[in-house]
């Protein structure tokens, strides 16, 4: 039953377990003080169509290496390149009406996203991706609202793309933060249509939802356990992938938001926690009026029933987009029978592909074929009473309220909530949390800058000035190696660039004020890092001992640094990904030694490189302090240990004599010059790294590849017209480990003994806490006396909600905790575990997919076989355990495809397979059906019953499984 609140009470803390009494209370009294139904927004598309041409690279026998692309480029040299037209979207039409629920279903790759991503007007454009169609927003086009649409319609992406060291309240506050509150801002302005006391109390309402909204969020998404915990990534724990998920959901959820799109939200989700959360989106859409349209995989029925709305797209077609009530109907009288015992979606999601001949029934019509292609299905769909009905609503004319709330709530949105020096502010802070939680980073780059230092120091311990090559060579290393130390960032910066494509995207800040942000955020620690080793060098070395002299070599250093750190974002920001940006980074460092002045000074530099000395830094700042440091007052000087300098070298002084010897200016302006030149080089990449972070974008669609259909449209174009298209749609093949014809096949008769010895894994009162973090003393407990077994053979599945210690048992038995306190024990084969033990026999299939893509699938088994496996153990049999994984798996097809490019259901089977190449007894995998379709997840879940039945030990967490999926598990261990 939903609570209900007096009409004059702000729900506190109610409210926070009852989304809906929530909803409905606070649209309830905004309704009355706006006079009007709440602000909402009606999209329709027309004849949408995505078309991608994918440069398609001849087929070899060899891999894609250096010398077969070299060799391939010769002998393509006036060849025609052969084009292919890819349509990841075909001729869509349909509309999202406001108040309602679509759930949207399809294959992996049926354009799902792809449809998302354009309606939000996230779609990434480039020169050979054409959209066509039209699309409006309340009679809006999307070109007319590029700019301000991501503050009306929020798209919640399938990656969860967060910064690791932030917890989950801190990531849902900054996002609160940046969306701010427009209504709170226009509040007095917008609720002032009802009476005086109906104005005050929506206004107070609404200004206690804003003020506590993320807790809200928190509450309504099941995070109140873990908004204290960080986020985490692939190298640092944190919370789990269910709760990760849900923070993604939950970020997307702040601002004036009329329509939401929600792609794959339910990966890694319990079913307990799925529909509390699609509950909860129908009730904002009931109450509040929103357009919410939401693409799932395997939604349970109790799920799928919460939807107004379906639409079913296959290969870029629309298969059915209608009514919910009206999909079984539909199939049924295409002679598609919807068994009992079969979930809806998993049914629906099956029709257009091979398994649709299950359900096929024979009609009365003879005549009547059933369609089979996504196509067929499209041209009937076109065909039917529900797609003309859809058409006539598209052409009827929009209702005057949805006019009028373009006028009154649209157009006056600004494109950003914040100001730009707010945005600024909120970034700021943000940054700086990010850098001072980066230990390692600050303690690491702290003790080397000092070890360092002390190093230089000692080695060059009070040099003497006449020794030119000593002192130049000393401000040329400490120059270097402290400018040069940016380049260590190159990581986390490409990291953060894909959080900041999301986050600006939906329109959180403005790129000028990220790059500002980011900028000062380094300059405490380009401080830090200037004071400690300039100190230890310019005093310990013996420069001249004036403070005036010492000020100035720090400023140069120091100017130095936040020039090349932000030479390194702006190149991290320009570059595609961090192996481009790594060699440009060492090609950078390279000409900065050679054209610094050092090496070869200025005149044996050739004249068609002399630009190079003149634009390199680090030749600046060397000159800047050789100046500094010879025409000080000390060494300014025409006599100097009984030689007179301007008599013997035509009046020159010894600093000025020292310090033309290396070509250098004798100025002292040039100190200033460098100044200048260092702020303008800041300044100059600061603004490439804008540029480059606001207009070149390297996102691109997902899951495009070329199908086998000879009816897609295939165009030739020349080479000088290849060379335009864009390398990131580019196909490779690469060869298959298919017998030749003619090839024999040998079988081993006799099966060779197993490699492993079966074990029976047993734990008993497992308790596992870690220190509260708000409160180190007080311990949280994940595992409370936990006991069980898993039999060798058998699979045995670790079901529970979302963070309810699935992960954290299975890390505790496999030894995988290095924090935290662990009690309790373990047995295999009835004997007490050691470490030792525990590491030889078992292996551990993770969440997250991390390979090195330019291998093969067959290169990396065999890696992981040849370095787990003892030494003692001959290659031949180690080869063997590469054989049987492949055998296992079915993998052979795909065994010499590089990794690079393989869909997430290979590659959930090749992390199988590495744990697998190990000749573990028991094997632990962590949600292997994460982000499958259902019949990607039978595929899977076949090959590890395969591996059970080999006499291994599973254990297995897994969220949503089809009853197929289900009834492959053994036993049952619920949480």
């Amino acid at each position: 039953m939903t609570p209900q609140f007096p009409n004059d009470a702000a729900p506190p803390q109610e409210a926070l377990a009852a989304p809906a009494a929530l909803h409905e209370f606070v649209a309830s009294r905004l309704e009355r003080a706006l006079g009007r139904a709440l602000p909402h927004m009606e999209i329709r598309f027309e004849h949408l169509s995505v078309t991608v041409d994918v440069t398609v690279v001849e087929q070899t026998s060899g891999l894609p290496t250096l010398w077969n692309a070299l060799r391939l480029a010769v002998a393509g040299v006036g060849r025609k390149t052969r084009v292919v037209r890819k349509e990841i979207l075909k001729d869509v039409s349909g509309s999202f009406r406001p108040g309602s629920m679509t759930l949207v279903l399809g294959q992996p790759g049926s354009g799902k996203s792809a449809l998302m991503k354009v309606l939000s007007g996230r779609f990434p454009l480039a020169k050979n991706v054409a959209v066509s169609g039209e699309i409006a927003y309340n009679g809006e086009t999307q070109q007319q609202l590029k700019d301000r649409l991501p503050q009306f319609v929020a798209y919640v992406t399938q990656r969860d793309k967060h910064f690791a060291v932030l917890t989950v309240k801190e990531t849902l506050e900054f996002a609160h933060e940046f969306c701010g509150g427009e209504l709170m801002r226009r509040g007095k302005e917008l609720l002032a249509h009802g009476t005086e006391e109906e104005n005050a109390r929506a206004l107070e309402a609404a200004r206690e939802r804003f003020e506590k909204y993320p807790d809200i969020v928190v509450q309504q998404l099941g995070l109140q356990d873990c908004q204290d915990t960080i986020v985490g990534d692939a190298l640092m724990r944190g919370i789990s992938g269910g709760e990760k998920k849900r923070v993604t959901t939950g970020e997307m959820e702040f601002g004036m938001k009329y329509a939401t799109l929600m792609d794959e939200i339910s990966t890694g989700l319990d079913s307990a926690a799925t529909f509390d959360i699609i509950s909860t989106q129908r009730s904002a859409a009931r109450n509040f009026n929103k357009t919410v349209v939401i693409a799932l995989l395997q939604p349970a029925p109790e799920v799928v029933a919460l939807f107004d709305d379906i639409l079913i797209l296959n290969a870029g077609e629309v298969m059915y987009h209608g009514p919910m009530e009206e999909v079984l109907p539909y199939f049924a009288g295409l002679g598609f029978e919807y068994p009992t015992g079969r979930d809806v979606a998993d049914f629906l999601m099956d029709l257009g592909t091979k398994q649709q001949c299950q359900y096929q029934v024979e009609l009365p019509t003879r005549s009547y074929t059933h369609p089979r292609e996504p196509s067929e299905f499209a041209r009937v769909f076109r065909e039917s009473h529900i797609y003309q009905d859809t058409l006539r609503k598209l052409e009827e004319p929009l209702r005057p309220t949805l006019l009028d709330h373009v006028d009154q709530h649209i157009n006056p949105m600004p494109q950003f909530h914040q100001s730009f020096w707010q945005n600024t502010r909120t970034l700021l802070h943000r940054q700086i949390l990010l850098t001072v939680r980066n230990k390692p980073y600050i303690f690491g780059r702290g003790l080397m800058i000092t070890v360092m230092g002390l190093l230089y120091a000692t080695s060059f311990y009070q040099f003497d000035p006449t020794e030119i090559q000593v002192v130049i060579g000393i401000i040329f290393a400490a120059s270097l190696f402290l400018s040069l130390g940016q380049a260590s960032q190159l990581p986390t910066f490409i990291a953060a660039r894909d959080i900041f494509y999301k986050q600006r995207g939906a329109n959180f800040f403005r790129t000028s004020s990220y790059v500002l942000a980011n900028s000062v955020s380094q300059l405490p620690l380009c401080v830090a890092e200037t004071l400690i080793f300039g100190t230890l060098v310019y005093w310990m070395c013996g420069f001249v001992s004036h403070a005036a002299e010492f000020c100035m070599f720090l400023l140069v250093l120091f100017l130095t640094n936040v020039s090349l750190g932000s030479f390194y974002f702006s190149l991290t920001a320009a570059s595609k990904d961090i192996n481009i940006a790594t060699p440009i980074s060492m090609a950078a460092t390279l000409i900065f030694i050679i054209f610094a002045g050092f090496v070869i000074t200025e005149s044996q530099v050739p004249n068609y490189f002399i630009w190079l000395y003149w634009i390199t830094p680090v030749s600046w700042t060397l000159r800047a302090l050789a100046v500094i440091e010879y025409r000080s007052a000390d060494l300014d000087v025409c006599e100097h240990r009984g030689i007179n300098y301007c008599d013997e070298f035509g009046g020159l002084r010894m600093g000025e004599y020292y310090l033309q010897l290396f070509d250098f200016k004798t100025e002292r302006v040039w100190i200033v010059y460098c100044v200048i030149y260092m702020v303008a080089f800041y300044i100059g990449c600061m603004t490439l790294a804008y540029f480059s972070l606001e207009y070149l974008r390297y996102e691109a669609p997902e899951n495009i590849a070329v199908s086998d259909n000879p009816a897609e449209e295939v165009v030739s174009k020349d080479t000088a017209i290849h060379d335009r298209v864009e390398t990131a749609y580019a196909l490779a093949t690469t060869p298959k480990a298919l017998p030749k014809p003619g090839d024999n096949t040998i079988l081993d008769v006799v099966p060779a003994p197993p490699a492993f010895t079966p074990v029976t894994l047993a734990f008993r009162n497992l308790h596992y806490s870690v220190p509260k973090p708000s409160n180190p003393k007080e311990p949280i407990e994940l595992l409370k006396g936990i006991s069980g077994y898993a039999l060798p053979g058998r699979m045995t599945a670790l079901m529970g909600a979302s963070g309810a210690g699935k992960t954290t048992l299975m890390d505790v038995i496999a030894n995988r905790k290095t924090g935290g306190s662990m009690s309790g024990q373990i047995f295999l084969n009835g004997y007490e575990a050691n470490d030792l033990a525990i590491r030889r026999s078992t292996g551990y299939c993770e969440q997250m997919d991390m390979y090195s893509e330019a291998a093969t699938i067959r290169e990396a088994l065999t890696f992981s076989a040849f370095l787990r496996q003892d030494s003692e153990v001959p290659d031949s049999a180690k080869y063997d355990s590469v054989k049987e994984c492949l055998t296992l798996l079915d993998m052979w097809d795909i065994a010499d495809q590089i990794i690079r490019g393989s869909s997430t259901k290979q590659m959930k089977r090749l992390t199988i397979g590495v744990e697998l190449a190990a000749q573990p007894s028991v094997l632990f995998l962590d949600e292997p059906t994460r982000g499958l379709d259902a019949r990607s997840a039978k595929l899977v879940m076949d090959g590890v019953r395969k591996v059970a039945n080999s006499g291994r030990t599973i254990v297995c967490t897994i969220h949503q499984p089809s009853m197929e999926v289900f009834f492959l598990f053994d036993s049952l261990l619920l949480l």
